[in-house]
């Protein structure tokens, strides 16, 4: 799979590495990128930065609240691009605070499901479309059972069983739209600076602590990792981008798992 000349969508993308990937995306020849985000002043920034570079509408910044204005933004997009070839979605919060973790759950798993089924019924062949790309973020804590963030895990766990179900070979050979995840480990963004909320004091301090002594990855090695994986993965593989390493794909690992898990079920 190439990038030259697709066009891309991709949520939370102002920003961290949504915005590094935007970039990535341009400078290898994309077609055209939407970039959807509810921070106006970077995605404008944005936008204007690029097509300065690059050329004129390579880059369209929409303002959207994945978990409000998902349709229309997506919509948007469509009517302005003429087609999305591929889509990421790349929003998320990491917040398990009282007061924050429904929103977390409606933008990473509640809007991540309702954008991948509305691009995946405008890409699939066997409705009209052309094909495509839909790559979804899940997280390391997909693959570990840790006490520190149960709420964020759970929706990292449901992203990752979502895209692995979706992108079976079954629907993708009536579909001809390839589903990937990747699971992200700790990245230099916004989500592990400040105070990261947990379900209360004693988890928050905890959880500071382990922060300080957590392996990082550069936006940069997380942006190349995630090109790796949509130049090389087939639909329904898992790839792990962690520790500023290549980009590895697990699938095999995580079939494994289910051979363990499924046990007794049958």
């Amino acid at each position: 799979m190439n990038v030259k000349n697709k066009v891309f969508l991709i949520t939370g993308a102002a920003t961290g590495i949504g915005a590094g990937v935007t970039r990535a995306l341009v400078q290898a020849g994309a077609k055209s990128v939407a970039v959807l985000d509810v921070n106006v002043d970077a995605g404008e920034a944005l936008q204007k930065e690029l097509n300065v570079k690059h050329g004129a509408d390579k880059v369209l910044f929409i303002k959207c609240d994945v978990t409000q204005d998902l349709d229309s933004a997506f919509d948007e997009a469509m009517k302005q691009l003429g087609y999305i070839d591929v889509l990421i979605n790349n929003a998320g919060i990491m917040n398990d605070a009282p007061d924050i973790y429904e929103k977390q759950i409606a933008v990473n798993v509640t809007a991540l499901i309702k954008g991948s089924l509305k691009a995946y019924d405008w890409m699939r062949k066997d409705k009209d479309g052309k094909g495509g790309t839909i790559i979804n973020i899940s997280s390391i804590v997909a693959l570990v059972q840790n006490h520190l963030l149960p709420v964020y895990s759970a929706t990292k766990s449901a992203v990752l069983q979502f895209s692995n179900c979706l992108g079976k070979q079954e629907n993708y050979s009536r579909t001809s739209v390839r589903v990937i995840a990747i699971c992200f480990g700790v990245t230099e963004t916004n989500l592990i600076r400040g105070k990261v909320g947990c379900i209360d004091k004693e988890l928050e301090e905890i959880m500071a602590a382990a922060l300080e002594k957590s392996p990082t990855q550069s936006v940069d090695s997380a942006v190349q990792g995630l090109l790796t994986a949509f130049e090389s993965g087939t639909s329904g593989s898992t790839w792990l981008i962690t520790r500023n390493k290549p980009a590895e794909e697990i699938t095999n690992n995580v079939d494994k798992a289910f051979d363990i898990l499924r046990q007794g079920v049958f």
